[in-house]
């Protein structure tokens, strides 16, 4: 098991400190963030040849002068 970073662990000896139902929410919050964050991570890994496959297009087409430039104040 990995050890604890300091600022990690302040921060849940101040959560120890709040009331049992305070630390269960801050606790499934916390939870839930990090799976959140690694659901996040996944699908990024997964899009990441259609992204760059995307990305090889969009150059093409530059290239092929098919392309116009953005201006934010016509959007």
């Amino acid at each position: 098991m990995k050890s604890m970073a300091p600022l990690l662990e302040k921060a849940l000896a101040e959560v120890a400190l709040l009331p049992t139902q305070e630390q269960d929410v801050i606790g499934a919050w916390l939870i839930s963030e990090i799976g959140s964050d690694r659901r996040w991570d996944d699908l990024f890994a997964r899009s990441l040849p259609m992204l760059e496959k995307m990305a090889d297009e969009a150059l093409q087409d530059h290239e092929r002068g098919l392309t116009a430039p953005l201006d934010p104040d016509q959007m």
